[in-house]
């Protein structure tokens, strides 16, 4: 046994490891909100207190009270493992379920330091997106996944492994729920209580799922976004050459952007307040191009313009600065966004005008009624300056599902129509809704368990044969997506786009997500490559429901319920999914949307076979079971045909009234 195994077999040790020092080389957290009275306090140290035995608790009470007085939360910072954190191959780990094995390998990667906006914190992306509450929780899970066999299932409670239990071959090794609190305890405050007290925890979307592959996992559907976003404003097709795309964040997901505006072969300009998130970046080779000069930045963006180039440029500051400035200097904008943590705004998500980056996050810990005000001031500014770039360029501004619209309007920007309605769209609204989900198009995405680069290529391949063959007798409504598709896969080893794990994304559907993995499993069985993980970005078809996001373009009513996202992680658990999770919380905030996510394993076997096309079919038409039933026409489409592939689906399908009969009613 190596000593990586024995290291994760020990769970919590016997003998408490030596503090460790704060790493100041290394992304952290803010300090959090110091929310919690003196009894509060006093409960939160006997949570943390109970994952060890008593006999260390004269020696961890000092050390837990400093964390929490410190930095709002308690970490339990002395247990982080020696061993280096990243997606070890499937085969370096102790276990009784292979199934298992991956799961550990998923949680690793997402805490790959690579990966991770705050690895030390435990946090993969967004500002607060976790994988655990604390280290304690870290060890446990995985020694109970390393000791598990495939007739039990470990419940996971917002980070705590509440245990391993009975269950059977076919049910999913592994379920997850995060933040899932009771409904009118779900604002911003609530989730600082909460978490502070280390009993629930943000998960975000895949970082709480086991799910995220670093940058690349948005990447592609940020490419889509920014291509559909060109055609919308291009009257001839003339494509993206030498137009200008302007937003902020560089942190997790955010950081996929200068990659996907390069693909989609534009100009752009990423905002960045904090030079760690943004010096990463550009090392990793995620944006070419770092300014600090407001100056230089406009001389810079003049020249890309001119000559057309397909260049990033990252601006080391504040966003508002750079909206502002384009404006005065009438550099013509054609297309905008945001993709900052805004669903987070008080706790690092949004960072103010006009204040140092240091500064702010004082002020964040200890004046958080400033800094609050700051904020909303800032968002004020920052629409002021969208508006006229708008008014000046007839710019394309559209919210990028994280809460900006949303935020600036509770500031009291100049973001409203008179009808009540937001002045810009959201980006599912207009462009991924009725282009992709409404047709069953999704982030799907797989990672090859054994971390060889060749079975990343192996399997690019696969996808690639798979699409073209079934392009042939694809009909024309989705013949777009399907080349797109194409061509993202053809060029996705040129571009570099792995950080972390051996993984790659792909927008499909339902037909496209069920070739490509039995493909898979059937090169696994002879041995052409090892075992693939498959799962999906929440952010799809059928996994969230989220009013000003993923169901924005949901009109019958219902875009704020969440039977959807319940119905799918359900269906999922009990089709073959190899672990399972449901969060309240993710892009756009606490309280803002629930989401649903699944993994499975592909090992080649029959077994596999069965779940995958049982699983992946229902995962998929849920979503556009619900979107047909919500009158949209490209749903209907979608779901007629998928009811022609199994009849054994049958769907209730709606009936359209006729507009001027409505009308007259009333």
């Amino acid at each position: 046994m190596t000593e990586f195994q024995k290291m994760i077999l020990e769970g919590i040790p016997a003998q408490l490891p030596a503090s460790k020092p704060y790493d100041k080389e290394i992304n952290h957290a803010p300090n959090r909100k110091k929310i919690l009275n003196k009894e509060e306090k006093k409960l939160a140290l006997r949570n943390a207190l109970r994952y060890f035995d008593s006999k260390h608790h004269v020696e961890l009470i000092p050390e837990f009270v400093s964390e929490l007085e410190t930095y709002g939360r308690i970490y339990m910072y002395r247990l982080r493992p020696d061993y280096k954190m990243m997606a070890h191959p499937i085969s370096e780990y102790p276990g009784k379920s292979e199934q298992a094995k991956a799961i550990m390998l998923m949680i690793q990667n997402n805490l790959n330091y690579a990966v991770a906006q705050h690895p030390h914190e435990l946090i993969t992306y967004g500002g607060n997106g976790a994988v655990f509450q604390n280290w304690a929780q870290y060890r446990l899970t995985m020694k109970y996944l390393a000791e598990m066999t495939n007739d039990q299932t470990l419940v996971m409670y917002s980070g705590h492994p509440m245990g391993l239990y009975p269950s059977h071959k076919d049910a999913p090794r592994v379920v997850v729920t995060n933040g899932m609190v009771i409904p009118n305890y779900s604002k911003p405050d609530d989730w600082e209580k909460f978490n502070a007290l280390g009993v629930s925890q943000y998960g975000q979307m895949t970082a709480g799922s086991y799910m995220y592959i670093g940058p690349q996992g948005i990447v592609h559907g940020t490419t889509i976004t920014v291509l559909n976003a060109g055609r919308k404003i291009s009257e001839h097709g003339e494509g993206l050459e030498g137009k200008l795309f302007i937003t902020a964040g560089l942190g997790g997901m955010s950081g996929a952007q200068p990659k996907a505006a390069n693909i989609a072969g534009c100009v752009s300009v990423t905002g960045e307040i904090n030079p760690k998130a943004a010096h990463t970046r550009h090392s990793q080779g995620w944006v070419d191009e770092m300014i600090d000069n407001l100056d230089e930045l406009m001389v810079r963006v003049r020249i890309a313009k001119a000559n057309k180039e397909v260049i990033s440029i990252a601006y080391l500051g504040n966003i508002v600065d750079v909206w502002e400035r384009f404006a005065e200097d009438d550099i013509k904008v054609d297309i905008g966004s945001d993709q900052t943590s805004l669903h987070n705004p008080w706790a690092g998500g949004y960072y103010p005008v006009g204040v140092e980056f240091e500064e702010a996050n004082e002020m964040m810990a200890n004046n958080i009624e400033l800094f609050k005000e700051k904020i909303q001031e800032s968002l004020r500014r920052h629409v002021a300056a969208i508006n006229k770039c708008v008014d000046k360029f007839d710019t394309y501004f559209f919210d990028y599902g994280n809460a900006f619209l949303l935020e600036s309007s509770r500031a009291g920007a100049d973001i409203m129509k008179e009808d009540g309605k937001f002045k810009y769209p959201s980006y599912v609204q207009d462009i991924m809704g009725p282009m992709c989900f409404d047709y069953g198009f999704g982030p799907f995405r797989w990672v090859c368990a054994s971390g060889k680069p060749e079975d990343l290529a192996a399997t690019d391949r696969i996808a690639t044969e798979v699409l073209e063959e079934i392009r042939k007798n694809s009909p024309v409504e989705i013949q777009q997506q399907m080349g797109d598709n194409i061509k993202w896969i053809k060029g996705a080893q040129e571009n570099k786009l792995v950080v972390g794990s051996q993984a790659r994304i792909l927008y499909a559907d339902a037909e496209g997500r069920m070739k490509i993995a039995e493909a898979f499993n059937n090169a696994i069985a002879e041995g052409k490559i090892g075992p693939v993980v498959l799962g999906r970005d929440h952010h799809d078809v059928s996994g969230t429901d989220s009013p000003f996001r993923e169901t924005s373009n949901i009109y019958d009513g219902s875009s704020f319920t969440a039977d959807m996202a319940i119905q799918n992680v359900i269906g999922d658990s009990f089709r073959g999914a190899t672990w399972v999770s449901i969060h309240n919380g993710g892009g756009v905030g606490w309280g803002e949307v629930i989401n649903g996510g699944f993994g499975m394993l592909l090992d080649g076997s029959a077994d596999a076979d069965r779940r995958l096309k049982s699983m992946l079919f229902w995962d998929v038409n849920n979503g556009i079971s619900r979107r047909s039933w919500a009158r949209n026409e490209e749903a209907v489409f979608a779901i007629k045909r998928a009811m022609e592939v199994d009849p054994n689906l049958k769907v209730t399908l709606p009936n359209f009234a006729e507009d001027t009969l409505i009308e007259s009613a009333f």
